[in-house]
């Protein structure tokens, strides 16, 4: 049963990426401990490389990361799965944070579901949009939304603790031809292969398409699901994002973020 009211978050928590990161952990911690009700948050983020904890272990981790920062994208540790992704303002994140006396429950139907109303907003945007994972695409997943079934367009993952999870999907509205180029650099040292040209926008399927217009779609089709209510991020969950963002930054790999 879907709860009756969403918390709807909308703009980048300030200055810095993994600041954002770091805040929708906190806004699940703070869900699943009762502290806070359901969220959904919708933002634009900043240049980023997210890289996941197996994707540290791999010997070229270090080279894919000084990479990214040499083309202008922070690189930090995400808690999801999956591969490297990268991501800009050109782009939206969407963050559906909900409580669950069993969270591990239903985690592959969680997948469906999200990548099915993901899908369906698209298409009410004009996009041939489907379900799949493109052969060759970044970060692969079955629930991965394409275009035509040729070019990757969103790209989910979950993070899963006890007692809430965290649906996490990213949407590339306009930036695929900046994103191309740090994806090829990072993927390159990290010794993985990929297709860049799987690597698509809305933008290439609607020409004249806005990340303002797609996070509104995107607000419309999780308000079919959900009643959502305008709301904003306590200083408490500020304050709380700021302490961790240490833990999620690429840097010193015998810290807290290679160990966790």
């Amino acid at each position: 049963m879907p709860p009756a009211a969403v918390d709807l978050l909308h703009g980048r928590a300030g200055a810095g990426a993994a600041l954002d990161l770091v805040l929708s952990t906190a806004l699940l911690e703070r869900v699943a401990r009762g502290e806070r009700g359901p969220v959904l948050r919708l933002y634009r983020p900043l240049p980023t490389v997210a890289f996941s904890r197996r994707d540290t272990f791999l010997p070229g981790f270090e080279s894919a990361a000084e990479r990214a920062r040499a083309r202008g994208f922070t690189p930090v540790i995400r808690t999801a799965g999956g591969r490297a992704a990268a991501y800009d303002e050109g782009c939206l994140i969407i963050d559906e944070i909900m409580p669950a006396a069993d969270s591990m429950a239903a985690i592959r139907e969680r997948f469906a579901e999200g990548a099915a109303l993901q899908a369906r907003a698209l298409r009410r945007l004009g996009v041939d949009a489907r379900v799949g994972e493109v052969a060759g695409e970044y970060c692969p997943g079955e629930f991965s939304v394409n275009a035509r079934g040729e070019t990757k367009l969103i790209g989910s993952a979950q993070r899963i603790i006890r007692g809430g999870w965290l649906f996490a999907a990213v949407v590339v509205v306009t930036s695929a031809g900046r994103l191309r180029p740090v994806l090829e650099d990072v993927y390159a040292a990290l010794g993985l292969d990929w297709d860049p040209a799987t690597t698509g926008a809305v933008a290439a399927e609607v020409p004249g398409v806005t990340v303002a217009a797609v996070e509104r779609a995107f607000a419309d089709a999780y308000g079919a699901r959900y009643r959502l209510t305008p709301a904003a991020v306590t200083a408490a969950e500020r304050s709380a994002a700021q302490a961790g963002v240490a833990r999620h930054l690429a840097g010193d790999l015998d810290g807290p973020a290679r160990r966790t």
